[in-house]
């Protein structure tokens, strides 16, 4: 899951923004060679699937020409509640080739799609703790109409997809570069992106428990869309910190702060879920992610409606940030690059 090759180009497509990450390998540390990000418009791709090809595309090319790149391979991520299944299932012993030939039989029981539709893959945990004999297996199911259409976008802009990764699984690669994995009991690395919010529960270094939720930062933009009777750029602006005329500071973070429980009230959800339904355990930190850990007060307030210490993601923490990409800046935006850093880390000829 995670070795050391060649490194890709880390393109994360979401549904506001488009982020680049390139890195170099430098002796034993990684530096970073290339960070861009576009805005894109609403509509074009709509959890995690892509309605508007030929804007994408656009979009791509253009981003690719803002980094001076021309071709590559290319490392993306797949995300979406109807398009990508993760479920963790504990199965008898077996090596990695005997499951290879058993994965189809397997996911029958736990995949509620027409398995043709699908492509399968998974990664083996390791032994279960919870019985003898039994190990622990990631089974990952994704849409095939949803993957060939991210290969064909990306064979069009004249780069070539080495690697199909998964967004969630992306952010565990952010976080083992940059994080001691050893100490941590129950980790929960949160994703606030614009249109939806991620959690992937980690436990001494290994995802076990996942969870995907269509509703993100945008939600901030809608409420203060209502609220102020504005424009949509206006409301993004004013979510950033913007002043806009006639509308007091104040009373603008009120409505952020406002729009923000309803956020809370999710990943709430999806911790009583892993809790009480699933493991019984408490999750011990927050280290959040996204666009959302940009807006102001946020992760603190987080921290107060859930009880939990709420750290802000640095994936650039481990990574060497050279003077002329101004480290100070790109620190400032981390957050919202975190899954293009765990695409980026991936290698050519990955699984």
């Amino acid at each position: 899951m995670f070795a050391r090759k060649q490194s890709l180009i880390g393109i994360d497509i979401g549904s506001s923004y488009i982020k680049l990450v390139r890195l170099k390998g430098i002796k034993q540390d990684y530096e970073l060679g290339i960070f861009e990000m576009l805005p894109i418009q609403p509509g074009i791709v709509t959890d995690g699937a892509i309605t508007d090809k030929e804007k994408l595309i656009k979009a791509l090319n253009e981003l690719l020409q803002k980094a001076n790149i021309s071709k590559g391979q290319v490392s993306i991520g797949l995300s979406g509640q109807s398009s990508v299944i993760i479920k963790k299932i504990s199965l008898p012993i077996m090596t990695e080739a005997e499951l290879s030939l058993s994965i189809k039989y397997e996911a029958e029981q736990f995949i509620p799609f027409d398995l043709n539709a699908v492509t399968l893959d998974f990664h083996i945990i390791g032994s279960s703790p919870n019985a003898d004999n039994m190990m622990d297996v990631l089974l990952v199911a994704a849409n095939k109409d949803l993957l060939n259409a991210y290969v064909d976008v990306i064979n069009q802009t004249g780069c070539e997809p080495g690697v199909i990764d998964i967004n969630l699984f992306a952010l565990c690669n952010m976080h083992e570069i940059n994080y001691d994995t050893s100490k941590d009991r129950n980790l929960a690395l949160l994703n606030v992106g614009a249109s939806s919010t991620s959690i992937n529960i980690i436990q001494k270094g290994s995802p076990i428990f996942f969870r995907e939720s269509q509703i993100g930062s945008n939600h901030h933009t809608e409420v203060l869309e209502s609220t102020f009777n504005l424009p949509r750029e206006d409301a993004e602006r004013l979510k950033k910190g913007f002043p806009i005329e006639g509308i007091s500071p104040e009373k603008a973070q009120n409505v952020i702060n406002k729009a923000s429980d309803e956020i809370y009230a999710e990943i709430y959800r999806s911790l009583e879920i892993f809790r009480s339904n699933v493991y019984n355990e408490e999750v011990n930190k927050i280290i959040l992610s996204g666009g959302a850990a940009l807006i102001k007060d946020f992760s603190a307030l987080m921290s107060q409606r859930i009880d939990m210490e709420v750290e802000i993601a640095d994936p650039f923490r481990k990574i060497v940030v050279p003077d002329k990409l101004n480290p100070s800046y790109i620190r400032e935006i981390g957050p919202i690059a975190a899954v293009a850093v765990g695409l980026a880390l991936r290698q050519a000829g990955d699984k």
